[in-house]
């Protein structure tokens, strides 16, 4: 019923719920707290987000949320689509500073699962664009932070010309990388 696609980023997962389609359009079981138990995933989400971006090029991030409130993300796209971004900040993983980027889409069904302690952020690859993302702990504004999304010591290739970026001012103002230290810690157990 759920495909588990690995990334090169061994704690970073693809996930593509079944769908059920027929001439109507289709059904789709985007979170199943069982099914997900059994594959080994155990995240209590408890909030829902909902992002609207009008303009293709619109970057939303890079955004954490530090301890003691950091959050898992299970990212995907209702209606549009996105290159979706993980980077890995845990002090001490063997993938400390690398990133991933994979297309979310309404066609594809993919759905992107990030664990704590990685940067998050998105760019629309289509207007009118609809991102529905669950986390596993609350909004938390006191431990909100941001790395700029077109620094260079990540280096992330966001398949534009990131001087076309659609940012918000806080994104735009976000500090860069080098310097940064991470709140995260890598846990191999």
């Amino acid at each position: 019923m759920l495909e588990i696609i690995d990334t090169a980023i061994a704690d970073v997962k693809l996930l593509r719920p079944r769908r059920f389609a027929d001439e109507r359009g289709y059904f789709l079981e985007s979170w199943n707290r069982a099914r997900m138990a059994e594959a080994g995933f155990d995240h209590d989400f408890v909030q829902d987000n909902h992002s609207f971006s009008a303009r293709p090029g619109t970057v939303r991030g890079l955004h954490y949320q530090a301890p003691p409130h950091a959050q898992a993300k299970l990212v995907r796209v209702a209606c549009g689509a996105i290159r979706d971004v993980a980077v890995d900040i845990r002090r001490g993983s063997p993938d400390f500073g690398r990133w991933i980027a994979t297309e979310l889409s309404e066609e594809n069904g993919l759905q992107m699962l990030i664990p704590r302690g990685f940067l998050h952020g998105f760019v629309t690859l289509r207007p009118d664009t609809h991102v529905l993302y669950k986390t596993d702990d609350h909004y938390a504004p006191e431990c909100d932070g941001a790395i700029r999304f077109d620094d260079p010591d990540i280096g992330v290739d966001w398949g534009m010309d990131v001087t076309q970026a659609v940012l918000s001012a806080k994104d735009a103002a976000a500090p860069g990388f080098s310097g940064f230290e991470s709140p995260f810690v890598y846990d191999p157990g």
